[in-house]
């Protein structure tokens, strides 16, 4: 028996040497940990890099294909943000089980079958045929993709030697970002030129080669013995963040409190979260451990990464329901729109090569005013925005998300005792995902209230004592309330008109919380 050291880090690009925390955790091997050649490591490196990509391509590759999933099922614009939130969410709740799945078997075995389980689950997103079918297969998806990425970094340092650290993160990293690029810009094309359906099917032929790949280059490093998954904690935990997202999804459109499913969904929530806090104030080993919150730079990092979290998604699933509904643009086009916020993240994380000796608080800061800034200029769109408009803005918000990453790592775990490290990170990922699903939802809602309430507002002035009517009538022949026709034509023009303010106030609220976020920065104290 020995005794190796297993490292847990979020993903990261170009990290240099000394820059990250070290996050480790010790675990005792049932037999000695193999040896592997210069070639060997190359091929697991290829290996997980290929993994990765596969977990972050699955992260935004729906998004691309949501006007047409809408279209193609019949959903409103709430219910189709199903399809990407309850994907954030089962990511969110199964991530902190990769320590305790690493503990309990080998990775080799998690990862294979996480792939197999994935698969079937991404074709079955592919062939769903109701709305309800896809969201089910959607949070099947998330849960068995989220230990892929912690289990194949986890991999990577029990096979790289300390001095080699740094050049297997980097090719590691490549891998989260190429994902965000490839997604929606391989998938708008597929969508346009053969259906929706594609942007699952790509996935399963990468699959496949990453399940050939870790059979044959990934060695089985032998059982692990773990303590027990806290059940009671992670169900309760589970239900909650479930009937939360669930009720924030569907309150809008179901009038809140008003509908007898949304108090039930909120009595469900508040009642399992009360279990949750209950049990891990009394458990010897809760899922998630409170003594974490003690330390003060951990606590602040998972308020600015729920803000982060907040921020990272938000544009990715307003974007292509505004662009493809209210100005027509096609799906290929609005791929390659998307594509450009993975460039800005990849400038980013280029940019911080350099900028790492900087304090991270500053750092920190110029993201989030990166976010705020790009936001501020989105809140300003009309229905004359063009592809150059969009470009710019979602560039910089991708560059803003490469500025944070890593110094909120840093600023985050920096304090904190090594011990618990597994454990925050776990944590970490689970706040910042839930913060991703949570405003996803209340921007919508935002969305479609503001949209209600401004067309209420204008069709008041459609009348023919309004002087503006007869004179479009009688001179230009544009509007006209002289017939059925005419009047459709008028009431969907003011309709479009409508959700164009709508998603402008969801981009001022976007802005407003990357603003907010600033100040909590220096908050935080860092070691020499």
């Amino acid at each position: 028996m020995v005794t190796a050291e297993l490292k847990y880090t979020v993903p990261s690009i170009f990290v240099p040497s000394g820059f990250l925390p070290k996050f480790s955790a010790t675990l005792e091997l049932n037999r000695e940990m193999p040896a592997y050649s210069s070639r060997e490591r190359l091929a697991v490196l290829i290996t997980v890099t290929l993994v990765t990509t596969i977990y972050a391509m699955t992260i935004t590759i729906a998004n691309v294909a949501l006007p047409r999933i809408q279209g193609a099922l019949s959903a409103t614009t709430d219910e189709i943000a199903l399809v990407v939130t309850f994907n954030i969410i089962a990511t969110a709740v199964a991530t902190p089980m990769s320590g305790w799945l690493a503990a309990q078997f080998s990775r080799r075995s998690i990862l294979l079958g996480g792939l197999v389980l994935f698969s079937i689950a991404t074709f079955l997103c592919g062939t769903a045929e109701s709305l309800t079918s896809l969201v089910v297969f959607r949070v099947l998806q998330g849960a068995f993709s989220a230990p892929l990425a912690p289990i194949c970094q986890s991999l990577l340092y029990s096979v790289y030697p300390r001095s080699q650290y740094g050049f297997a993160m980097a090719v590691f990293g490549t891998g989260v970002v190429l994902g965000p690029v490839m997604a929606p810009t391989i998938g708008g094309y597929l969508t346009e030129y053969l259906s929706w359906r594609w942007v699952f099917f790509m996935i399963l032929p990468l699959a496949a080669v990453a399940f050939v790949a870790v059979s044959v280059f990934i060695r089985d490093l032998g059982q692990r013995q773990g303590t027990p998954l806290d059940w009671t904690g992670f169900l309760s935990l589970a239900v909650a963040i479930a009937s939360f997202q669930y009720m924030l999804d569907r309150g809008e459109r179901n009038d809140w409190f008003e509908s007898g499913q949304i108090i039930v969904l909120a009595g469900i929530g508040a009642i399992s979260f009360y279990i949750f806090i209950a049990h891990t104030m009394t458990s010897d080993r809760p899922f998630l451990n409170p003594k974490l919150l003690q330390d003060r730079n951990f606590a602040l990092g998972l308020v600015i990464a729920l803000t982060f979290g907040m921020l990272n998604l938000t544009p990715m699933s307003l974007l292509p329901i505004l662009l493809q509904n209210l100005r027509g643009y096609p799906d290929s086009i609005i791929g390659l729109l998307l594509g450009a916020r993975g460039v800005g993240t990849f400038i980013g994380f280029l940019f911080m090569i350099k900028g790492n000796q900087i304090d991270p608080r500053y750092t920190l800061t110029a993201g989030f005013l990166c976010q705020a800034v790009s936001g501020w200029y989105m809140a300003q769109f009309s229905l004359d925005l063009t592809t150059f408009d969009v470009m710019w803005t979602s560039c910089l918000q991708g560059f803003g998300v490469g500025m944070i990453w890593v110094p909120l790592t840093v600023v985050t775990f920096t304090t904190l005792d090594d011990k618990y490290t597994a454990e925050g990170t776990g944590i970490f990922h689970l706040i910042r995902n839930f913060g991703s699903s949570l405003f996803i939802s209340i921007s919508i809602a935002v969305v479609l209230r503001t949209s209600r309430m401004n067309y209420s507002s204008m069709v008041e002035n459609v009348t023919p004592i309004n002087p503006a009517i007869p004179f479009q009538d009688s001179f230009y022949g544009v509007w006209s309330i002289t017939d059925t026709g005419a009047l459709a034509a008028l009431s969907g023009e003011i309709g479009r008109q409508s959700a164009m303010i709508g998603y402008s106030n969801a981009f001022y609220l976007f802005s407003i919380a990357a603003f907010a976020a600033c100040p909590l920065v220096f908050l935080a104290k860092l070691k020499r």
